[in-house]
């Protein structure tokens, strides 16, 4: 796979819903082959502003813009990762992955290539022919990450694809999707809720305010991607710091939830 270097930057992002306004004069830089994490409390727009940055809403003010050059092997610039992997159940495991290709003018060996690539990269290769009901949920993730690989995107957008895994399944993905994204190369947007993935991931931490969502911090971590663990007391560190910032906003928009609840 041919390393894109795309830049994804935003700038003065501003966006509402009706009356409720959620992002408000958000600019955002996302490096080439790098992991910008969004990380923020409940209802700051981080959905929102990965859902703008992607081109599936137009923001009510400012601009994204993606610079470089996409690889040669590029099929899809953009590319998203959502809570739910969404597999099809009447596939197997290559059949959802080859649906990403499937508009392709790709000759049916190099699609086949393809598959065998990103199979082998995620550790399903020996899991072709199963069924998605036959597989754990972190498995099923698994295949939804093959699937949007396959496609070299030169951006990857990733909404919490974590979320709805159990711990364990969590703490075994995380570093190998430290692996793959490194491996891979490409620009990568990961929202989550989870400080540990955010510290672990990251790259590039950004906090948003509550709503409407603002950016109250930028963090940058000079490591490597892979090989962080989450023990390490500058991790340990950087959770606290970002809970530091995040508490106060965090308990205020919980306590407006409840409100609007009752």
């Amino acid at each position: 796979m041919t390393v894109s270097s795309v830049r994804l930057t935003a700038r003065g992002i501003c966006h509402g819903f009706h009356t409720l306004s959620v992002l408000e004069g958000v600019d955002l830089d996302a490096a080439p082959g790098e992991v910008t994490v969004l990380v923020g409390p409940s209802g700051c727009g981080k959905s929102t502003l990965l859902g703008i940055l992607g081109g599936l809403l137009k923001p009510d003010a400012g601009e994204v813009r993606m610079d470089g050059s996409l690889s040669p092997d590029c099929l899809n610039p953009i590319t998203y990762i959502f809570q739910d992997a969404s597999l099809l159940p009447w596939r197997s495991v290559a059949g959802n992955v080859s649906l990403a290709l499937e508009d392709s003018r790709l000759p049916r060996a190099e699609r086949a290539g393809r598959i065998a690539e990103v199979l082998a990269q995620t550790g399903l290769s020996d899991f072709a022919r199963a069924w998605p009901r036959q597989l754990s949920g972190g498995m099923r993730q698994r295949v939804g990450i093959a699937r949007a690989l396959a496609v070299h995107p030169g951006v990857l957008l990733m909404d919490e694809p974590l979320s709805a895994l159990d711990a364990q399944s969590r703490a075994l993905l995380l570093d190998d999707f430290a692996a793959l994204i490194a491996r891979a190369g490409v620009t990568c947007v990961y929202v989550t809720h989870n400080l540990a993935e955010a510290v672990l991931l990251g790259h590039k931490i950004v906090v948003l305010s509550r709503r409407p969502g603002r950016v109250q911090a930028t963090l940058a971590l000079r490591r490597p991607l892979v090989g962080r663990h989450i023990e390490d007391p500058d991790l340990v560190a950087l959770q606290h710091q970002l809970w530091d910032l995040i508490r106060d906003d965090a308990a205020r928009a919980e306590r407006e939830i409840a409100d609007a609840a009752d």
